[in-house]
Protein backbone atom coordinates (compact mmCIF):
# COMPACT_ATOMS: atom_id res chain seq x y z
CA UNK A 1 0.00 0.00 0.00
CA UNK A 2 2.90 2.36 0.59
CA UNK A 3 4.07 1.84 -3.00
CA UNK A 4 0.62 2.87 -4.27
CA UNK A 5 0.72 5.98 -2.10
CA UNK A 6 4.20 6.86 -3.35
CA UNK A 7 3.20 6.38 -6.98
CA UNK A 8 0.10 8.54 -6.49
CA UNK A 9 2.22 11.27 -4.92
CA UNK A 10 4.72 11.06 -7.79
CA UNK A 11 1.88 11.30 -10.34
CA UNK A 12 0.48 14.32 -8.52
CA UNK A 13 3.88 16.04 -8.58
CA UNK A 14 4.34 15.24 -12.28
CA UNK A 15 0.89 16.64 -13.11
CA UNK A 16 1.61 19.86 -11.21
CA UNK A 17 4.94 20.21 -13.01
CA UNK A 18 3.29 19.80 -16.42
CA UNK A 19 0.72 22.51 -15.65
CA UNK A 20 3.44 25.13 -14.98
CA UNK A 21 5.12 26.07 -18.25
CA UNK A 22 7.26 28.83 -16.72
CA UNK A 23 9.75 28.73 -13.92
CA UNK A 24 10.66 31.64 -11.70
CA UNK A 25 14.43 31.95 -11.68
CA UNK A 26 14.87 34.98 -9.44
CA UNK A 27 12.73 37.29 -7.38
CA UNK A 28 14.10 40.62 -6.21
CA UNK A 29 12.13 43.15 -4.18
CA UNK A 30 13.49 46.67 -3.68
CA UNK A 31 11.78 48.03 -0.60
CA UNK A 32 13.45 51.39 -0.21
CA UNK A 33 15.59 52.81 -2.99
CA UNK A 34 18.63 54.82 -1.86
CA UNK A 35 17.91 57.83 -4.09
CA UNK A 36 15.05 60.07 -5.17
CA UNK A 37 14.86 62.02 -8.40
CA UNK A 38 13.66 65.58 -8.96
CA UNK A 39 12.68 67.24 -12.24
CA UNK A 40 13.27 71.00 -12.02
CA UNK A 41 12.34 73.85 -14.34
CA UNK A 42 13.85 77.35 -14.48
CA UNK A 43 11.26 80.14 -14.39
CA UNK A 44 12.24 83.69 -15.28
CA UNK A 45 10.65 87.09 -15.01
CA UNK A 46 10.22 88.42 -17.69
CA UNK A 47 9.14 85.05 -19.13
CA UNK A 48 10.67 85.72 -22.56
CA UNK A 49 14.22 86.01 -21.16
CA UNK A 50 16.49 83.59 -23.01
CA UNK A 51 18.23 81.93 -20.07
CA UNK A 52 19.56 78.39 -20.39
CA UNK A 53 20.71 76.31 -17.47
CA UNK A 54 24.05 74.62 -17.06
CA UNK A 55 25.36 72.24 -14.39
CA UNK A 56 27.09 74.95 -12.34
CA UNK A 57 24.04 77.19 -12.36
CA UNK A 58 21.77 74.40 -11.13
CA UNK A 59 24.26 73.46 -8.40
CA UNK A 60 24.57 77.12 -7.38
CA UNK A 61 20.79 77.66 -7.22
CA UNK A 62 20.21 74.44 -5.25
CA UNK A 63 23.04 75.22 -2.83
CA UNK A 64 21.69 78.74 -2.26
CA UNK A 65 18.22 77.37 -1.54
CA UNK A 66 19.55 74.70 0.82
CA UNK A 67 21.81 77.17 2.64
CA UNK A 68 18.95 79.65 3.10
CA UNK A 69 16.59 76.95 4.41
CA UNK A 70 18.90 74.68 6.44
CA UNK A 71 22.14 76.62 6.88
CA UNK A 72 25.43 74.77 6.53
CA UNK A 73 23.67 71.47 7.15
CA UNK A 74 21.74 71.96 3.92
CA UNK A 75 24.87 72.44 1.86
CA UNK A 76 26.02 68.97 2.95
CA UNK A 77 23.18 67.27 1.06
CA UNK A 78 24.80 65.59 -1.96
CA UNK A 79 23.30 66.45 -5.35
CA UNK A 80 23.95 64.63 -8.60
CA UNK A 81 23.12 66.42 -11.84
CA UNK A 82 21.71 63.80 -14.18
CA UNK A 83 20.71 65.97 -17.13
CA UNK A 84 20.48 69.66 -17.91
CA UNK A 85 18.62 70.60 -21.08
CA UNK A 86 17.42 74.11 -21.91
CA UNK A 87 15.46 75.36 -18.92
CA UNK A 88 14.91 71.92 -17.36
CA UNK A 89 17.12 69.63 -15.31
CA UNK A 90 16.99 66.32 -13.48
CA UNK A 91 18.71 65.94 -10.10
CA UNK A 92 19.32 62.92 -7.85
CA UNK A 93 19.31 63.33 -4.05
CA UNK A 94 19.41 60.79 -1.20
CA UNK A 95 15.88 59.53 -0.56
CA UNK A 96 15.84 60.64 3.08
CA UNK A 97 16.75 64.21 2.03
CA UNK A 98 14.03 64.64 -0.60
CA UNK A 99 11.61 66.37 1.80
CA UNK A 100 14.23 68.87 2.96
CA UNK A 101 15.38 69.49 -0.62
CA UNK A 102 11.83 70.09 -1.87
CA UNK A 103 11.03 72.39 1.06
CA UNK A 104 14.22 74.39 0.50
CA UNK A 105 13.50 74.93 -3.20
CA UNK A 106 9.87 75.80 -2.51
CA UNK A 107 10.85 78.41 0.09
CA UNK A 108 13.69 79.88 -2.00
CA UNK A 109 12.88 83.32 -3.41
CA UNK A 110 15.21 82.96 -6.39
CA UNK A 111 17.88 85.26 -7.70
CA UNK A 112 18.02 88.48 -9.71
CA UNK A 113 20.69 89.31 -12.28
CA UNK A 114 20.59 92.35 -14.59
CA UNK A 115 16.84 92.77 -14.09
CA UNK A 116 16.02 89.11 -14.77
CA UNK A 117 14.57 87.18 -11.84
CA UNK A 118 15.15 83.43 -11.88
CA UNK A 119 14.00 80.56 -9.69
CA UNK A 120 13.78 76.80 -9.86
CA UNK A 121 10.38 75.12 -9.69
CA UNK A 122 9.85 71.45 -8.91
CA UNK A 123 7.87 69.87 -11.73
CA UNK A 124 7.86 66.38 -10.26
CA UNK A 125 9.79 64.10 -7.94
CA UNK A 126 9.80 60.38 -7.34
CA UNK A 127 11.80 57.53 -5.86
CA UNK A 128 11.71 55.90 -9.30
CA UNK A 129 13.34 57.62 -12.26
CA UNK A 130 11.49 55.42 -14.74
CA UNK A 131 8.13 56.74 -13.54
CA UNK A 132 9.26 60.33 -14.14
CA UNK A 133 10.84 59.70 -17.52
CA UNK A 134 7.78 57.77 -18.69
CA UNK A 135 5.49 60.69 -17.88
CA UNK A 136 7.79 63.36 -19.37
CA UNK A 137 6.01 65.19 -22.16
CA UNK A 138 2.49 64.12 -21.23
CA UNK A 139 1.51 67.74 -20.59
CA UNK A 140 2.20 68.50 -24.28
CA UNK A 141 0.01 65.63 -25.48
CA UNK A 142 -3.26 67.58 -25.21
CA UNK A 143 -1.82 71.04 -25.85
CA UNK A 144 -0.63 70.49 -29.45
Amino acid sequence: MSQDTNSEAERSILEKTRLHKTHELLTCIIKSPPFSYVHLELLTNPPDAAVELDNLQVKSYCTAALRQFLGLTGTAIPLDMLKVEGSECWVRVPREDLGSFAAALTAWKGTSDEGIESLLRIKQCSDWLGAMVGSHGQDRLWNN
